[in-house]
């Protein structure tokens, strides 16, 4: 893959689409089953999806882990949604329910709700533990 292209799988089918780089930002739909590629709403993955997911798109990733339970994480889910329309095109969100896949969570060492992590290339590369408001969301994609 040159770096003009981007791989990015399908959140809603799982299919692998090539994508030029520079088209990234006019809504990307999926070849096979037509619908918005990058959608800059977060994505809901889990046990099963997420290094598919993760693994083949080119863009940084931001993951919220949280649970339906936590106070603190339905209180930065539209912080969370609007950083989603921010960086639309630029950065990928999702974001795992740490109950309902304990084998993400225990990957990746989740102590406390809600954790930000950015991955780039499917490495940790930040993390943030603690609710935090959009603009903060935004400046851990670099953004």
């Amino acid at each position: 893959m040159n770096a003009d292209t981007l791989h990015v799988a399908c959140p809603h089918c799982g299919a692998i689409n090539r994508l030029p780089a520079g088209r990234i930002d006019e809504a990307p739909t999926c070849g096979r089953c037509g619908k918005e590629l990058l959608q800059g709403q977060p994505l809901e993955l889990t046990d099963a999806n997420f290094d598919a997911v993760v693994g083949a798109t080119g863009r940084p990733v931001l993951v919220d882990f949280w649970a339906p339970w936590c106070g603190p994480c339905r209180m930065m889910a539209p912080a969370f949604e609007q950083a989603g329309k921010q960086l639309a095109g630029r950065a990928l969100l999702v974001k795992v329910n740490s109950d309902d896949n304990p084998g993400l969570s225990q990957r990746y060492g989740i102590r406390s709700i809600p954790t930000l992590l950015r991955l780039d290339d499917g490495r940790e590369t930040k993390r943030q533990s603690g609710a935090v408001p959009a603009s903060a969301i935004v400046a851990m994609a670099g953004g």
